[in-house]
């Protein structure tokens, strides 16, 4: 693959009409945080960034240092380019504005991050990563945290970066998925997959199977019928992969395909799921969707979905579009059977 850097990637969109300077602008910085970000992951106990904030967020989780520190850099890489008119993180109680200045009267983005996904991970230096969503902003003067409650469908853009072996950065803006790899001697990211197709079908599953007993039922029988194999109603032999990071999970879906679920369970049944909306379910849904896979919270299409809240939750179905459906399908025969 020739040597096209992200900045020539960017530039090229804009040339031809997919997206403006304001939003090559946004996924410039928000790359550029990464890199930054990406620094501080590397350097782990030689850093001093390790172990616990001594905080919580406003979902009463406690903190990690790196979170912290993930999400300050986003918040001051985006802080006075113009781009933006605010920000919401999965880390603050709120989303905040963005200073404008004369010259940026149309700032008419907003852009949603989970600053550091898998931060339980960062201890035992197994792959974390940043989710990002932006979304238009469709108001006049200084937004507020319900002109972020758009659907999934409003995106204009989303992505996230792995930080592993590799730094990779996977995003899309309305035209395919594409994957770039930081090269650390240049400084810069660049495209490794372009137009990322996710298999439609699969043998590979990843759940956190130590909720089972949680679950609803056709949550315990589609997972049931899976373990049964090739003799079961499945008639194929699944593997289970489970990171317990999003971010890591999902890149492996959409490198081979798979599946991703976080379903319904009763411990965060009063909560609506475990998985957050606008930070993590919806950018996901979007580059799995752009990349030929599918999202469903097992009822309906994610991307469907009128968010409530800021930091509202949901069940997750995520990559291979034949495996999605087959999940849907189980949710779909229990319901009707339970009217």
């Amino acid at each position: 693959m020739s040597n096209v850097s992200l900045t020539r990637f960017l530039l090229e969109a804009q040339q031809k009409g997919q997206i403006d300077a304001e939003l090559r602008l946004c996924i410039t910085v928000v790359s550029q945080a990464c890199r930054v970000i990406a620094n501080s992951v590397n350097k782990g106990a030689l850093g001093g960034v390790l172990g616990d904030a001594g905080t919580g967020n406003i979902q009463g989780e406690a903190q990690k240092k790196l979170d912290v520190i993930s999400n300050e850099i986003l918040l001051e890489a985006n802080a006075w380019g113009g781009h933006l008119a605010g920000m919401a993180s999965e880390e603050m109680d709120h989303s905040i504005p963005v200073p404008q200045h004369d010259d940026d009267a149309d700032s008419r983005y907003l852009l949603l991050f989970d600053p550091l996904d898998g931060s339980s991970n960062i201890d035992v230096n197994i792959s974390v990563g940043t989710i990002f969503s932006v979304l238009k902003y469709e108001g006049d003067g200084t937004p507020t945290d319900e002109d972020y409650l758009q659907p999934g469908t409003k995106q204009v853009a989303a992505g996230y970066c792995t930080y592993g072996p590799s730094t990779t950065l996977v995003i899309t803006v309305g035209h395919g998925t594409h994957a770039f790899t930081l090269d650390r001697e240049i400084g810069s990211f660049v495209l490794t997959t372009k137009n990322v197709q996710i298999p439609e079908e699969t043998k590979e599953f990843a759940v956190n199977m130590s909720n089972q007993r949680f679950w609803e039922k056709p949550m315990q029988d589609y997972v049931g019928d899976m373990l049964l194999g090739k003799t079961g109603p499945r008639e194929k032999d699944f593997n289970m992969r489970w990171v317990a990071s999003m971010v890591a999970d999902v890149h492996r879906i959409m490198t081979r395909g798979g599946i991703f679920s976080y379903p319904i369970d009763e411990k965060v049944a009063a909560k609506g799921g475990k998985l957050r909306l606008l930070y993590e379910a919806n950018p996901m849904s979007f580059l799995i969707e752009q990349a030929g896979g599918a999202a469903s919270t097992g009822r309906g299409r994610m991307l469907d979905v009128q968010p409530t809240g800021l930091h509202q939750r949901v069940p997750v179905f995520l990559g291979s579009k034949k495996e999605v459906e087959a999940a849907v399908q189980y949710h779909t025969d229990f319901d009707n059977q339970s009217k």
